[in-house]
């Protein structure tokens, strides 16, 4: 039974408080086991040297974004879109706000599928912070966050709404309203970067919302959902605040089973699938040394920004381990910029799950980053 939950900051004092019912514990130094071993260079060092300028990171994090694109194919341009054309096809009210079904290009020929969520009263001339709200992998797709999952605790973009923030729940390639996308036919080399270029459509749709603070937005996801959410962090700094639960682990740590191996070819097989990243395969072999970067990498190129991660210490397809090992090196960044308060770690008492105390904590980090 789920009770407690650990959070953990690289603060600069040792507190305990009580907030939403959980325990939240602020640990100085983020006291985190693991032994990293992908054999990549660590993150404080970059061409032989060692990193101590927050200038010198940006080279290197920069250096992290174009081996993901070594493995995800080029990011396409961003600019000189089609005009958004936004479909709505159709509404639920509800008692705090509206959920719209909608539809809007993000390129020439590429619609995106996606519930919206806006507040009551959003006309009264504020402008609301906002959340790209990223599903699991369930076939359902946006809608499995609007509560229509048949597993629990996938519900947040309805909770959110119902906090008063707008909500854009896309789908994603092969899901939902995406059931039958055509990989093999797209301009995409992965369908991750399908997915990070939408995503990042996403957010500026949002901004172009009257009613949206442009300043404020957010992203949250589960599993799929979650390494989603930081690869949206990691390209658009327009994201203030990433929400990852149960999203990864460093690559040596994934363990499918001997079973889940041999049916996907080595353990790192389900993420070559055409709906994630072929070339893991085929470029890479499979072999984590190999891969050309790795999630502290990834998710270090969010720092200063907030970063929250949900790491259940049961959670099958993402190992503890590899998360805690991982930590380590993302703190050292986050260090650097002086900003070991925006980073959060929870470790619930659970499986592959969002539970609902590691749900609140998330939900006050958003709500206190967005002075709600």
């Amino acid at each position: 039974m789920i009770r407690k939950v650990l959070l953990m900051v690289a603060g600069f004092s040792i507190r305990a408080r009580l907030i939403a019912g959980i325990l939240i514990l602020l640990l100085a130094g983020a006291c985190i086991a693991g032994k990293k071993s992908s054999g990549h260079e660590d993150l404080l060092m970059y061409r032989g040297k060692k990193i101590t300028t927050v200038d010198q990171w940006d080279k290197k994090r920069k250096t992290v974004l174009a081996h993901m694109q070594e493995a995800m194919g080029p990011l396409p341009r961003l600019k000189g879109h089609p005009p958004f054309n936004a479909r709505f096809l159709d509404s639920v009210v509800s008692g705090s706000y509206t959920r719209y079904t909608i539809a809007f290009t993000v390129e020439a020929g590429e619609e995106l599928p996606a519930l919206l969520y806006v507040p009551a009263g959003h006309t009264n001339g504020k402008r609301i912070p906002a959340v790209i709200a990223l599903h699991g992998t369930d076939r359902l797709g946006k809608l499995s966050v609007a509560g229509q999952s048949a597993l629990a605790n996938r519900d947040y973009a309805k909770k959110l709404a119902a906090r008063g923030y707008v909500v854009l729940a896309p789908d994603y390639p092969d899901f939902g309203g995406l059931e039958h996308y055509d990989f093999d036919g797209d301009r995409y080399q992965s369908g991750t970067m399908k997915g990070i270029f939408d995503h990042i459509r996403c957010v500026d749709y949002l901004q172009s919302l009257s009613f949206v603070d442009p300043d404020r937005i957010a992203v949250i996801g589960h599993s799929l959902g979650g390494h989603n959410a930081i690869f949206l962090g990691a390209f658009d700094q327009r994201v203030k605040v990433v929400i990852a639960s149960c999203g990864w682990t460093l690559f040596p740590y994934y363990d499918l089973g001997p079973e889940m191996e041999k049916r996907y070819g080595g353990k790192l097989g389900p993420w070559a699938q055409k709906r994630y990243m072929p070339l893991l395969k085929e470029k890479y072999g499979l072999r984590p040394e190999r891969i050309p970067f790795d999630f502290d990498g990834i998710i270090a190129t969010i720092a200063p920004r907030i970063f929250f991660t949900n790491s259940p210490l049961q959670d099958a397809n993402f190992s503890i381990t590899g998360v805690k090992a991982g930590l380590q090196d993302i703190r050292k960044i986050y260090d650097l910029y002086q900003a070991s308060h925006a980073l959060y770690a929870v470790f619930p008492d659970a499986g592959h799950d969002f539970p609902q105390e590691a749900t609140r904590a998330a939900f006050h980090v958003l709500d206190s980053a967005f002075g709600r």
